[in-house]
């Protein structure tokens, strides 16, 4: 029985963690009752939201909390590691590296609002480069590097073949702008060529509601979309912020987070210089801009 509004069962065993309404540092989750132990997808960016998660995943699956997957470096996905404790906290090499590389992040000068709690750095103990198995009582997860940037440099599918449900982390956005400052779009529409081929039935997106292949489109047009305007932009001799003022989004206005778009804008003229995918950039400048662009530090809820 689902202890919480934000538990959706999306298989048997298996349910989606969804936290309204997945705008900045709000994500989705995910766990897997394994009879005597419990797998949880991820955590939270604050203390009160992912000691909520793993009491509801304890709760629904009726038994402790053993493993702990994480899908990407991001905080909101990563910050709330520490407080499964007696669990093992799995991930991709670099998540971890860029975990111990950077400490927790809440970007004081671009978000306000938060609640944050006390948080305290818990990179993965146990790390992978490409694939990994983790058998959750009868569900297999196959943990699948794509092998290049995307979202990040480190992102992870969370794939259960005989369920066919993909917990995609922030490959896939719905409902909010893609966010690519520490990616790639053309690794990441690379990596949605990788999501298609796995054909899921069921999609827990990183943030927004639970859905179907049918988002893939939206995330991979938007990428398109981004290409474009960045390599407009410089060819007219624009800034990242000046080509995102001028920007028609068109069909992708309805898209949540549009302030960040300037900060996307960065990431897509670096690789227009031929800067390699997901290789660092100035993220202090793009977030700035990122600023600039919605008027005012960004107003969070989480």
């Amino acid at each position: 029985m689902d202890q919480s509004p934000f538990a959706r069962q999306v298989s048997d065993d298996v349910f989606g963690y969804v936290q309204p309404d997945g705008s900045w540092w709000i994500n989705n989750c995910g766990f897997v009752a394994a009879g005597e132990h419990t797998v949880v997808i991820d955590t939270c960016s604050t203390e009160r939201r992912t000691r909520a998660l793993l009491e509801t995943a304890a709760a629904t699956g009726g038994a402790p909390v053993t493993t702990v997957v994480n899908t990407h470096h991001h905080g909101d996905h990563t910050n709330g590691n520490y407080l499964a404790a007696g669990a093992t906290i799995v991930g991709h090499r670099k998540t971890r590296e860029a975990m111990v590389a950077t400490g927790i992040n809440t970007y004081g000068n671009s978000f306000t609002g938060s609640d944050w709690g006390h948080l305290e750095l818990r990179p993965p103990e146990v790390v992978f480069d490409d694939r990994l198995t983790v058998h959750a009582g009868e569900v297999r997860l196959e943990l699948i590097h794509p092998g290049h940037a995307a979202h990040t440099t480190n992102d992870v599918l969370v794939w259960l073949p005989e369920r066919r449900v993909l917990f995609v982390g922030d490959l896939i956005f719905n409902g909010g702008s893609p966010f690519a400052l520490m990616g790639s779009p053309a690794g990441w529409r690379k990596a949605l060529d990788l999501v298609r081929e796995l054909d899921p039935e069921t999609i827990v997106p990183g943030h927004g509601p639970v859905c179907g292949p049918e988002a893939i489109d939206v995330v991979d047009g938007y990428l398109g979309f981004l290409q474009k305007l960045a390599a407009h932009g410089k060819a007219a001799g624009l800034t990242p912020l000046q080509a995102a003022r001028e920007a028609d989004l068109g069909p992708y206005e309805a898209l949540s987070e549009q302030e960040r778009l300037p900060a996307n804008l960065h990431r897509a003229y670096a690789e227009l210089d031929g800067l390699d995918w997901g290789a660092p950039i100035d993220l202090g400048a793009a977030m700035a801009d990122m600023v600039t662009f919605n008027g005012a530090p960004i107003r969070c809820f989480s």
